[in-house]
Order: structure tokens, then C-alpha cells, then sequence
């Protein structure tokens, strides 16, 4: 959501298009039945794997609080709605929603056949601000596509290292991810490498749009946080990874776009 609401006033402010509030309550819509569908089918898509892994077994289709049925139909419905939502945007959302659903679902499948998955997850999140951007404008530019390539590599290197929980799982039960492939150790490393380029892709993209001290304000959180997560998870203590994984990412995205939103108006 923050880096949705990123390429909305990016289009708004930085590009001239006219503010709509009907607009902006359609995008925020589309994010909410998207982020619902993504969750729910990946709970549904899971449930047997998630029932036989000590750290997931307490979720909502495993312990009974949701009935796999419901978890489809919620998906279904939810999806229905992303997709008549984006026909009340332009043609070219509307063309577009069922690229995204097909992305943000497949994710759910990929660690049966791939230790990129993360990439997957990574591709599904930097729609965001792509697809808020093309709602108001129906085009795409430098500057909207690097800010995608900084949450696809964001997302890719926060998500391998939530996955360092089930390492050991994965391997065990023919799982793909790349804690599980590569080890813990190498992919922390691949994680940090993975975050170094996001910032130097955030840097190049504060630069090209000629950033104010509030914009790179943000950019330096967010970098200082995405250091931080790095400081907390080590390879003989991961006990902090839901911290990193949630709370931090959590907040330096919501100061990078508070920020960066605000700078816009200056």
C-alpha cells in the first residue's frame, strides 16, 4: 500500500495529472482485494504443507478457524472484485488484472519448482506502484520503473530471509527456497546482496527526479533500516526474523512513502 500510494502522487504531483478522489479510493480498493486474494489462496494453497510444519500449524485453515472452502471462496470473490474494481480505472487496468492476479497467486505454487520464489513474491509486490501509476496515467516511466525494481529486490531479500525459519523443513520435504538450497549462511549473504542493489536502485531513483532533503530523508530510514534487519538476524540466532521480517520492513515503508508523499507537496 505505501508504494502504491508512491506512484499515485508521483503521477499527481510529478507529472501533472489531476487529483480524483474517486480514483485514489478505486486504487486503494484494488490493493485490499489483491492483498486478500494473495493471502487467502496462499493459506489455501498450503494448508496440507502448513499442517505439517510445527511453526504454521496454528494458522487459520490448519487449526480449523477457517474451512479451506471458505478460504477459496474469500479468494474468488475478493479477485472478482480486483477485477471490476480496475474496470471502473481505464481500459489498460482492466487489461492488466489478470497479469497481476495470475502473479500474486501463482507465488503461492512456486517453492514446489523453484528456489526463486521470492523473486515471484517480489514481482507481485512492485505491481504496486507500477499499477497505481498506470491507473492515473496508463503509462509507465523511468523513474516509476526503477521504484518497482527497488520493491521487487526489497521484497525478494526480506522474504529469504523469513524463510531461514523453515530451512530445514523445506529441504526435508522437497521445498524450494534458497535458505534450503544454499544454506543459511550463503543466503543471508545473497539477502544482503540483494538489499545493497535496492538501495543503490533508490538512490538512482531519487536522483533522477531531483529529490528534496525530505525525500532523501526517507530514503536514508529505509536504508537504515534495511542495515538493521541485517544487524538482528544472524546465522546462529534467528530468533529476531519475524521482527525484521514484519515490524521493520513494516515501518520503513511506511516512512519512505510518508516522507516521499510529502516531498512532493514541497
Amino acid at each position: 500500500m505505501p508504494f502504491a500510494l508512491i506512484g499515485f502522487f508521483s503521477a499527481i504531483k510529478q507529472d501533472s495529472y489531476d487529483f480524483n478522489w474517486l480514483l485514489l479510493l478505486l486504487i486503494v480498493l484494488c490493493m485490499v482485494f489483491a492483498r486478500n486474494s494473495a493471502m487467502a489462496f496462499n493459506r489455501y494453497a498450503d494448508r496440507i504443507i502448513d499442517a505439517e510444519n510445527p511453526r504454521t500449524s496454528n494458522r487459520e485453515i490448519p487449526s480449523k478457524k477457517v474451512s479451506a472452502r471458505n478460504a477459496l471462496t474469500f479468494t474468488i470473490v475478493n479477485s472478482i472484485l480486483f477485477v471490476v474494481a480496475t474496470a471502473f480505472i481505464n481500459r489498460t487496468t482492466l487489461f492488466l488484472s489478470p497479469i497481476a492476479l495470475a502473479i500474486v497467486l501463482s507465488y503461492s505454487y512456486t517453492k514446489r519448482f523453484t528456489f526463486l520464489a521470492h523473486i515471484i513474491l517480489g514481482i507481485g509486490l512492485a505491481i504496486a506502484p507500477a499499477g497505481a501509476y498506470i491507473a492515473v496515467s496508463e503509462t509507465l516511466n523511468l523513474r516509476i520503473i526503477l521504484l518497482s525494481i527497488v520493491v521487487l529486490l526489497w521484497t525478494a531479500g526480506f522474504d529469504i530471509l523469513y524463510s531461514l525459519q523453515d530451512e530445514e523443513f523445506d529441504r526435508e520435504n522437497g521445498l524450494f527456497s534458497i535458505p534450503a538450497k544454499f544454506g543459511r549462511k550463503t543466503a543471508m549473504y545473497i539477502s544482503s546482496l540483494i538489499h545493497i542493489i535496492s538501495i543503490g536502485i533508490m538512490f538512482l531513483w531519487a536522483y533522477i527526479q531531483d529529490a528534496n532533503y525530505l525525500l532523501w530523508s526517507g530514503v536514508g530510514v529505509f536504508t537504515i533500516l534495511l542495515i538493521y534487519q541485517h544487524l538482528i538476524v544472524k546465522p546462529n540466532d534467528i530468533s529476531r526474523v519475524n521482527l525484521a521480517f514484519g515490524t521493520t520492513n513494516g515501518i520503513a515503508s511506511v516512512c519512505l512513502a510518508t516522507l516521499t508523499i510529502i516531498s512532493y507537496f514541497i
